[in-house]
């Protein structure tokens, strides 16, 4: 019966997608709400900036997200085609190549020259891929799935805030949703540690931290604006 095991590291990918959007989404929505609220702008107004800033966050995540992605996606191709190209033309100094990665992670010459003949005579580009350019399928570049994890992410973290602005009071929206916030992030930066295997009292401290700083300083510019104005 073959062995089967799941590592932490293959959730790497989505997993750094959603914990960026949930937090993006947690703090710049909330912080959006504290800051108009601050100002002294209307309920409506507070709740219809909360609903934009969703909307425009969720977008420019999925945008960014995708652009990034696919850079790298590009640049992996692009080194891929040239690997292709090497392996076609002189297949010689590539498994001498290979040969010598083996070497010098500690095997001896003449089982680097065996490993090398055996990998590339069952797929050398696989073989290249992974030992000479550090590309493997686990952590290959996906622009679409990172995009819709970003936005999605986005979306549910920027939600929370904004439904605690609509059912908080109207004279406490800024303190409510600061309270509501925090305790979200604190939770969203547990289970992001706990699912990555790190400390989960440091995950909620970090997240919670940077975004309490965040509120603090919108709220002070959104009262700032709101008496100049």
């Amino acid at each position: 019966m073959r062995h089967k095991e799941r590592h932490r590291s293959e959730r790497i990918g989505w997993l750094r997608a959603a914990v960026l959007g949930a937090n993006d989404g947690i703090v710049s929505t909330a912080s959006l709400i504290v800051g108009v609220a601050a100002a002294g702008a209307a309920r409506s107004d507070v709740i219809i900036a909360g609903i934009a800033g969703l909307v425009a966050g969720a977008m420019s995540m999925a945008a960014g997200e995708y652009v990034s992605v696919s850079s790298q996606s590009d640049t992996e191709a692009a080194d891929l085609a040239k690997e292709r190209h090497e392996l076609a033309t002189d297949d010689k100094s590539e498994r001498q190549e290979l040969a010598a990665i083996y070497v010098a992670r500690g095997l001896t010459p003449e089982l680097a020259r065996q490993v090398t003949d055996q990998l590339m005579a069952h797929d050398a580009l696989g073989a290249h891929a992974r030992d000479e350019l550090g590309i493997t399928e686990m952590q290959r570049a996906r622009p679409v799935q990172a995009a819709l994890a970003s936005a999605g992410s986005f979306a549910a973290g920027a939600v929370l805030p904004l439904l605690v602005a609509l059912l908080a009071p109207s004279s406490a929206v800024a303190a409510v949703v600061t309270g509501a916030s925090l305790a979200f992030l604190a939770i969203l930066g547990w289970l992001a540690a706990r699912a990555g295997g790190a400390p989960a009292a440091v995950g909620a401290l970090r997240v919670t931290f940077w975004g309490a700083l965040a509120m603090a300083i919108t709220y002070g510019v959104g009262a700032l604006v709101g008496r100049a104005v």
